[in-house]
């Protein structure tokens, strides 16, 4: 008899651990019943909360999919990643929430969803967004409850910007930046025959910090126009309307958020200056050109453009700069760090790799009190790829030897900001005291001038293969 309880208890054991293994292996493969269990979760909270909560069960859901998908590898290896660099993001991190054959809208997932959230507090509120629309597409008018900085990476198009009583038509070219405030009606139009229009977008939540969502006013069923979610009657009464002819109206839309348009249809919302407002004109600008200017720092190995609040007073009220560096094949960007901003970089095109300081995700730096200890964080540098670095960290771009290398990027507390060189003819090491400088290094000042002198670029160097490649030189001949 005491064999027999045994054997029950040892049989019975076995099935709930089986079941336990089942459990979590349908936990893992089925991404709709996670989605499911999670959303039901949600109900018990107020209206507000359930929003946030079911927003995060969608991400959860998407970033789940999208990793099963990855050819490769497995989750359990990407999060070991993620939580060494959580600076950096890549195209597992972006999730689709608009697709048609006509476009696509991709978001990157929040800052402080992954391992580095407690690190990236400062930019919680900051999401990137990449739209993409397929030549001659017109893009459904909509709203956000977020301010939105947009550049164009690629393409030309016509953008038109409805509030209250006037509508701002321009239209925009690459390079071009501009600003929507959150509220504002918009609808954009690829006007080229054949290239792809691509838009990067900084949003800024105005409702909920770091969510924001889209809202359809001119639509139908697909994209669900918000006017459906009201009850007949304050329809009926709002447009003084009979119901037919209401559900006729909110329900002829069936085709996207993306649409394929004429020629003609196209010309006739394209008929705007570049970058000047219709039908307003005079001195106000719709967008603003980085490359107009010119650079501001230019040598050989590489171009930086910016655009302030001085150049576009829409940026002003946001903090938010946005400069481009063009870091020419085999170049890279001089060491440096910011005072005040955070810059949260997207390479628009080329290759290459980037590395930073940084005392926080170091094993040895536990406790603010101690001594720092810096360690390296890097990471290979692709179209979408998105990097931020924070403000006092001092990093450096390096781009591969057969391509450019473009990044963009949104920089977020830019008012009076400052730039701090680490190499190159006017950084700040040169500035020390001949006293200090051999304190600090414990080596006689003219050996710290000739290392800190020896770099005669400002802004941009020849990258290490460039050097390597020119020392072979030198010694061949």
């Amino acid at each position: 008899m005491h064999h027999k309880t045994r054997l029950c208890l040892f049989l019975t054991a076995l099935f709930l651990a089986s079941a336990v293994l089942i459990s979590g292996h349908d936990s893992q493969t089925d991404p709709q019943r996670e989605f499911e269990r999670c959303r039901r979760k949600c109900d018990r909270r107020s209206p507000e909360a359930r929003r946030i909560c079911e927003d995060r069960c969608e991400e959860r859901r998407r970033r789940q999919e999208e990793v099963e998908a990855q050819p490769g590898g497995d989750a359990g290896e990407r999060e070991v990643e993620d939580k060494q660099n959580p600076y950096v993001y890549e195209d597992r991190h972006f999730g689709t929430d608009i697709q048609t054959r006509h476009g696509r809208v991709r978001v990157l997932r929040k800052f402080t969803e992954g391992s580095g959230w407690k690190l990236l507090r400062g930019v919680e509120n900051y999401r990137v967004v990449i739209v993409e629309a397929e030549p001659r597409t017109f893009v459904v008018p909509n709203h956000w409850d977020a301010d939105v900085v947009i550049f164009v990476a690629n393409g030309k198009g016509s953008a038109s910007l409805v509030r209250q009583n006037r509508r701002e038509s321009f239209n925009i070219k690459e390079g071009d930046v501009f600003r929507i405030r959150a509220g504002t009606t918009t609808y954009l139009v690829n006007r080229d025959n054949n290239e792809k229009l691509v838009l990067v977008k900084l949003a800024i939540p105005v409702s909920i910090p770091g969510h924001f969502q889209a809202f359809f006013g001119a639509a139908g069923e697909n994209p669900q126009s918000f006017y459906n979610a009201f009850s007949d009657e304050i329809l009926e009464a709002t447009f003084n309307t009979r119901k037919e002819r209401l559900d006729k109206l909110f329900g002829q839309q069936k085709q996207g958020a993306f649409l394929k348009a004429t020629e003609d249809q196209i010309r006739s919302m394209s008929r705007h200056k570049e970058g000047g407002i219709w039908p307003f004109g005079g001195e106000s600008k719709g967008a603003v050109n980085i490359y107009e200017e010119g650079p501001k720092h230019d040598n050989k190995y590489g171009q930086l453009y910016e655009v302030d609040s001085s150049e576009y007073k829409p940026l002003r009220d946001l903090n938010v700069a946005v400069s481009l560096a063009n870091i020419t094949q085999g170049g890279m960007s001089a060491m440096n760090y910011n005072s005040k901003l955070t810059k949260i970089s997207v390479v628009i095109d080329g290759e290459g790799h980037f590395e930073m300081a940084c005392p926080h995700v170091s094993k040895e730096s536990r406790r603010e009190s101690q001594l720092p200890s810096y360690q390296r964080v890097g990471a290979r540098l692709r179209r979408g790829t998105v990097v931020v670095v924070p403000a006092g960290h001092p990093f450096v771009a390096v781009a591969s030897n057969n391509r450019n290398l473009q990044l963009l990027c949104f920089e977020v507390n830019a008012e009076d900001n400052e730039s701090h060189l680490l190499a190159g003819k006017r950084n700040v090491m040169k500035q020390l005291e001949e006293t200090a400088k051999e304190l600090a290094f414990g080596v006689p000042a003219q050996e710290v001038d000739e290392v800190f002198n020896n770099q005669q670029e400002e802004y941009f160097f020849p990258g290490p293969q460039w050097r390597q490649q020119r020392q072979d030189l030198l010694a061949d001949a």
